[in-house]
């Protein structure tokens, strides 16, 4: 959990705004979802596989707020300094977050 996000944890998160194959969709956020399943509530296609935090399938960057990954098997240090998320594994830490899919 970086500095930003453990200032943050008394913040509830209200919306998740997610950038996925050009298109930009905001969706309020439900309590404990991964940021996975926000963009799936959405009705989204984001990409996936294992779930459970091994594969990378799901990796976005969160470029606005913050989340803490509960599981990493895929991503390397340097990857998640520059914002890198699996998002299966990713639990949003701020009142608002964005994640893009690249």
């Amino acid at each position: 959990m970086t500095a930003e996000s453990a200032s943050c944890v008394d913040a509830p998160t209200e919306e998740v705004t997610i950038e996925l194959e050009g298109r930009t969709t905001t969706t309020r956020y439900r309590k404990g979802d991964t940021l996975l399943q926000s963009a799936r509530s959405a009705e989204l296609r984001p990409p996936y596989s294992c779930e459970i935090g091994n594969c990378g399938s799901c990796m976005a960057r969160i470029v606005e707020g913050s989340a803490h990954m509960v599981n990493n098997d895929a991503l390397e240090d340097d990857e998640v300094a520059e914002g890198w998320v699996l998002t299966c594994q990713s639990l949003p830490t701020s009142r608002t977050v964005r994640v893009v899919y690249e």
